[in-house]
């Protein structure tokens, strides 16, 4: 447990570039000290105490407004920045050198059915190791982000995520890969996004229909010069169906 505490001081020093000292970070940074009732609340939560357990979570989450459910399964070396808000459900699993910002929902989604029968189930994300996750993002459901994996401030993510891919986005899109043969990113991004310049995957895709649209003008203005060339080259012979064909045509 000592170890765990010290990772995760370890964690904050590495990563805050506001914070000065190993002192500041024991008693000023709420994400620390959740972690520290998490540690407790988790020990007495394995021996069977489960309402000690609960008891010290609600503790920390009212000293400290971050939720750790003591059933969660945490690694070493977690930094809460902020933290306010942070929610982690009972069945989530986090590993090591995850970065968690303000606001976040590692939440649980399974088909509605007796809460009774859930108890046990896994119904929140599993986080591998290097995972950062940007504020007020909600990651949902028995899902895993797979490690160095990014995932952009306020994006809703439900389906599995690949190993160094940055999301983003509602529901989140894939808008970065990494290179071919890297298998995760390590550098640490702050709120999870890599640069300020990061492609919108809904822009993107309002792009690429822009693009398609201008194509088929061009095609609708090319059939249509070759309508009129044919009209010019026919002698004016026009029949009541041939009226019909004709705006067929034209429409």
């Amino acid at each position: 447990m000592w170890q765990a505490i010290k990772a995760d001081i370890d964690a904050v020093l590495e990563r805050d570039p506001a914070v000065r000292s190993t002192l500041e970070v024991v008693l000023c940074y709420p994400g620390f000290h959740a972690l520290l009732i998490y540690r407790l609340s988790h020990g007495a939560w394995v021996r069977g105490w489960l309402l000690v357990g609960r008891w010290l979570s609600h503790l920390g989450r009212f000293l400290t407004g971050i939720e750790i459910h003591p059933g969660a399964r945490i690694g070493r070396g977690l930094f809460i920045d902020h933290g306010m808000g942070v929610v982690i459900g009972e069945t989530a699993e986090i590993g090591d050198r995850v970065t968690l910002y303000h606001g976040v929902t590692l939440g649980g989604l399974l088909p509605s059915v007796n809460a009774s029968a859930q108890a046990g189930r896994k119904r929140h994300p599993t986080l591998a190791d290097d995972v950062i996750v940007g504020s007020g993002a909600q990651i949902l459901g028995p899902i895993t982000v797979d490690r160095g994996a990014r995932v952009g401030a306020n994006a809703v993510v439900t389906k599995n995520v690949a190993p160094g891919v940055t999301m983003v986005g509602i529901p989140a899109r894939v808008v970065r890969a990494p290179a071919a043969g890297q298998a995760s990113e390590r550098d640490f991004a702050p709120y999870g996004i890599p640069n300020a310049d990061m492609p919108d995957p809904v822009a993107r895709a309002i792009d690429a229909l822009l693009d398609r649209v201008q194509a088929l003008d061009a095609k609708v203005a090319s059939l249509q010069s070759q309508l009129a060339e044919h009209e010019g080259a026919t002698p004016a012979r026009v029949t009541n169906g041939s009226v019909a064909a004709e705006a067929s045509i034209r429409e």
